[in-house]
């Protein structure tokens, strides 16, 4: 399993570590969801791989927000996500951002669940960004979203 997010925000640049600013519910919901065994801290992210798990992001450029990031850069990155899945093989890919997956891919009727596409041979899903700037999602649905795709990993 790879998740993708959209880009390292300024606090994650600056600690050098995914998800960190205290405000993302990434840890939390991969807690929730059950693909940990309990809240990890972004400075553990590499721990993910005792789990089966990987992290990555579309775009390495950091930026206050995602929407620093241009539509080419999430194209180009895009392709990068592609070339990496096509090499390391993840059975699933789930991207982190409705908007960034949108338009790194070009399937702009896409919504947050499964998708029939392949990326790299991987199959696809599309999970809420989890910033605690994504006020459409509370903690609790972000870990029922993370829980229905590792409930269909686990079939």
């Amino acid at each position: 399993m790879l998740f993708v997010g959209i880009n390292p925000g300024l606090a994650s640049a600056a600690a050098g570590h995914h998800f960190a600013r205290p405000g993302n519910r990434f840890w939390k919901a991969l807690e929730g969801a059950g693909f940990t065994g309990r809240v990890l801290a972004a400075s553990q992210d590499a721990r993910l791989l005792e789990f089966g798990l990987g992290i990555t992001n579309l775009v390495d450029r950091a930026t206050a927000g995602a929407a620093g990031l241009t539509k080419d850069e999430l194209i180009a990155g895009g392709r990068k996500v592609a070339a990496k899945a096509r090499r390391c093989r993840p059975q699933c890919m789930a991207f982190l951002g409705i908007t960034a997956y949108r338009t790194a891919f070009g399937f702009r009727d896409a919504v947050v669940g499964p998708r029939p596409e392949r990326i790299g041979g991987a199959s696809v899903w599309v999970l809420p960004n989890p910033s605690g700037l994504n006020a459409h999602y509370q903690l609790a649905d972000l870990i029922a979203a993370f829980a229905d795709l590792r409930a269909t990993l686990g079939q």
